[in-house]
C-alpha cells in the first residue's frame, strides 16, 4: 500500500467517526422527545409521525434511526430506566449498607415521585398499556422494574444482616408494601388530588419500618449531652 494511501484513509475514518457521532446525538435527541411524549400521552400514543412533528424531522429520518415503533418505544423504556437509576439508584449507594442505603433508596424515589405526580410515570403507565399485552415492549417494561425489585431487595436484605430489622422480616412482603405506597400515591395525588398524599406515603414508610423492627434511624440520632465542666 502507498504511502499516500495512510492520509486518505485517516481523512475517511475521521468522516466517518463524526458521522456515527452526529447519528448518535440525533438518535439521543428523538428519544428525549419521544420520553417527554410518552410521559404525557403514553407509549402506545407514540408514532413515527408524531416524533417526526415534534422534532422536526422527516418521517423517513426518524424512522432510520428506529426501524419500527416498537423498536421506538424499547429505546423509550431503556432511556427512562437510565434515568430512573441515575437518580435514584445510584446515589443511594454512596450511603452506608442497611437502614441508611434502604431509607435513601425510598427518599430518592419519592423525590422523583413528587415531580413524576405532574408528568407521569412510564413505568405505571407502561403496565396500564401493556400489562395484558405479551411483547418485547411488556418485556422491557417488566425487565426494568423487576431490576428496580431486586435492588430494592437487595437494600432490605442488608438491613436485616445489618441488624436493623428483625431477623425473620420476610423481604419480598416488605417490597411489596413498599411498593404499594408508591402506587397509592400515584392514585392519590395524581389521579384524586389529595392533599397530604406525600406526607401519608412518608408516614407510611415510617410505619413500615417500625413493624419490621427498625432499630436505628440514622437521620435522626439523639445528639450526646454535653460533659459537664464542673
Amino acid at each position: 500500500m502507498a504511502v499516500t494511501d495512510f492520509p486518505l484513509k485517516t481523512a475517511r475514518a475521521a468522516r466517518e467517526g463524526r458521522a456515527m457521532q452526529k447519528g448518535q446525538q440525533t438518535k439521543a435527541a428523538i428519544v428525549d422527545a419521544a420520553l417527554g411524549l410518552a410521559t404525557q400521552i403514553g407509549l402506545e400514543g407514540l408514532s413515527i409521525g408524531a416524533l417526526a412533528e415534534v422534532t422536526q424531522m422527516s418521517k423517513s429520518g426518524v424512522f432510520a434511526h428506529f426501524g419500527s415503533r416498537e423498536e421506538l418505544q424499547i429505546s423509550v423504556v431503556r432511556e427512562y430506566h437510565t434515568r430512573f437509576e441515575d437518580e435514584v439508584f445510584y446515589p443511594a449507594m454512596k450511603q452506608a449498607r442497611g437502614l441508611p442505603r434502604l431509607r435513601a433508596l425510598f427518599a430518592n424515589w419519592m423525590k422523583r415521585t413528587s415531580v413524576e405526580l405532574d408528568s407521569g410515570c412510564l413505568y405505571i403507565s407502561g403496565a396500564v398499556e401493556f400489562d395484558d399485552r405479551p411483547g418485547p415492549v411488556r418485556d422491557a417494561l417488566a425487565s426494568s422494574v423487576q431490576t428496580w425489585h431486586a435492588a430494592m431487595k437487595r437494600a432490605i436484605r442488608a438491613s436485616i444482616d445489618e441488624g436493623h430489622f428483625a431477623s425473620n422480616t420476610d423481604e419480598e412482603q416488605m417490597l411489596f408494601e413498599v411498593h404499594g405506597l408508591i402506587l397509592a400515591l400515584h392514585y392519590e395525588a395524581r389521579f384524586l388530588k389529595s392533599p397530604g398524599a406525600i406526607a401519608r406515603a412518608n408516614a407510611g414508610f415510617e410505619n413500615i419500618l417500625r413493624r419490621y423492627g427498625a432499630n436505628e434511624s440514622p437521620a435522626a440520632k439523639p445528639a450526646r449531652p454535653a460533659k459537664s465542666k464542673a
